[in-house]
């Protein structure tokens, strides 16, 4: 093998068991795979197995035979599981409101190659006016204003550009509208949303505002899936950042949206990457 064949990533999961890494070796040795990579994680509390695998194979070799090598192997131990090839890029959909940090960080990093995606769409309640001074050459944008009366009406139409653009995977980059039930439930481990705050604590709004009331030495930002119970989705990444009783509420705001930029890229990039494997409400991230 070189460095010029192509590479996959098989993420699966099932019930743990012995042989489910000799099974899955052998499986993908016979189908001409090199494994580069394998990490694995055991849950005892759920006793729950996940396994992430890089390996590449010959040019000749076609990903409908690794599928077919794969299957035997997942139906005998019930498994749940992906495989695509690693460098395939994902389609994404930004969905942002006024606040524009993280949209801006985002498009960033999506222009330098730091996060290797395609950009279907921006979607915003605010006209583009608003983002005058960002740069969306080549990115189509959607404004939908939304009042509480036309609610329905505007998720409908998020709902249909998600689907016509291919997309696989929506972000809510600070986009201040809670997704309604119904929307949520069809992007079950594909909507991601960062919240200005460090879960399961200051859910809701004005998080900063509650964490100063408090008297917090330390702020931070969530990054989970999207579910229809507010803010307390599956959780994918997290960080802070210390803080003093000097600090004002906007000094918070402001620390604030350095760590929300950098949880939100990181959350997206394992994504990307597949690195994100859901357990239940809980997420399991290999991170290398």
């Amino acid at each position: 093998m070189t460095s010029a064949n192509p590479a996959y990533v098989l993420t699966l999961n099932c019930a743990n068991r012995p042989g489910i890494v000799a099974a899955v070796a052998t499986a993908l040795f016979e189908a001409g795979g090199n494994i580069q990579e394998a990490q694995q994680f055991d849950d005892t509390a759920t006793h729950r197995f996940f396994m992430r695998v890089v390996f590449d194979v010959a040019a000749d070799i076609a990903i409908e035979a690794l599928q077919q090598a794969v299957t035997p192997v997942a139906q005998r131990f019930g498994m749940g599981w992906t495989l695509r090839p690693k460098g395939a890029k994902r389609r994404v959909m930004l969905l942002v409101s006024k606040f524009d940090h993280c949209l801006a960080d985002l498009l960033y990093r999506w222009r330098i190659g730091e996060l290797p995606m395609e950009l279907a769409g921006i979607v915003s309640n605010h006209p583009l006016e608003t983002y005058a001074h960002l740069d969306f050459t080549g990115v189509p944008f959607h404004h939908l204003p939304v009042t509480r009366a036309t609610k329905m009406e505007q998720e409908t139409e998020i709902w249909r550009l998600f689907q016509e653009s291919g997309s696989d995977l929506m972000v809510l980059a600070r986009y201040m509208q809670v997704l309604s039930d119904g929307l949520a439930a069809k992007l079950p481990g594909r909507c991601i949303n960062i919240h200005h705050s460090f879960l399961p604590g200051f859910k809701g709004a004005r998080p900063y505002h509650q964490a100063h009331a408090r008297g917090v030495k330390l702020i931070g930002a969530t990054a989970h899936f999207v579910t229809a119970d507010l803010d307390e989705g599956p959780i994918i990444e997290q960080d802070v950042e210390r803080i003093s009783h000097a600090d004002t509420a906007e000094d918070l705001i402001r620390k604030g949206r350095d760590i929300e930029r950098r949880v939100l890229a990181r959350a997206i990039s394992f994504y990307l990457e597949d690195r994100i494997i859901l357990n239940g409400n809980k997420t399991v991230v290999f991170t290398g």
